[in-house]
């Protein structure tokens, strides 16, 4: 029964821990700065929670029921698809926040085009939910170590039935990690709502989502 138990509490804290990975932090980030509001940085903490392990739950089953047999040659892979998946994050952030604009000048019968580069604070959260959702199923391919270090402790103290559960607490520790992430985040854009703050936000996540998903695209991390 105590084994059971510590079973359980492990599968709490694992989750919470896998939240901070460095890439779901990364991934959230870059969506999360357009937030309008607090309870809905939470919801959209929530809808990435639940895309993502809806993906773990189910590579954690085939690891358990096959032993991992057929599916270590794939995980690494994984990997590549969400640093792919991080660079267009990042490219998105810093083109939605510089936005080069050409505006006619006449001089005389002679017109000019002068290009030049705006700052451009945008706000907003239309699909942002759906977009969560979308971007934690990626992630649940890859970044898994702690659901691996799961996956291995229910082998020798639980059943399919009780590694279900083991993934429920995981879940719920995840859900809670990325929530608290997502409050902490959002507060200064949404309190303060400053315009310096945004830019930097912006190109802060645009820039690290490009250079961390080629690093892992790469396979240097």
């Amino acid at each position: 029964m105590l084994e059971i138990i510590s079973f359980m509490a492990l599968a709490l804290v694992l989750g919470f821990k896998h939240s901070y990975d460095s890439d779901h932090l990364i991934a959230f980030s870059n969506i999360l700065r357009k937030v309008d509001s607090i309870k809905s940085s939470i919801k959209m903490g929530f809808s990435w929670a639940i895309g993502h392990m809806l993906t773990a739950t189910i590579i954690t089953i085939a690891l358990f029921i096959f032993k991992g047999s057929f599916l270590n040659d794939f995980l690494k892979h994984f990997e590549k698809i969400v640093g792919v998946m991080l660079i267009v994050l990042g490219l998105i952030s810093l083109r939605e926040l510089f936005k080069l604009h050409s505006h006619r000048h006449k001089h005389g019968s002679v017109i000019h085009l002068h290009p030049h580069v705006h700052l451009k604070k945008h706000k907003g959260n239309n699909h942002s939910h759906a977009h969560m959702f979308g971007i934690g199923i990626i992630q649940g391919l890859a970044s898994n170590d702690e659901l691996l270090i799961l996956f291995t402790a229910s082998l020798a103290v639980t059943s399919l039935g009780g590694l279900l559960v083991g993934l429920g607490l995981f879940s719920l520790g995840v859900v809670l990690g990325m929530i608290f992430f997502a409050m902490i985040f959002s507060f200064p854009l949404v309190k303060l709502n400053s315009e310096k703050i945004y830019k930097f936000v912006s190109f802060g996540t645009g820039s690290a989502g490009i250079i961390y998903g080629a690093l892992m695209l790469f396979a240097i991390l």
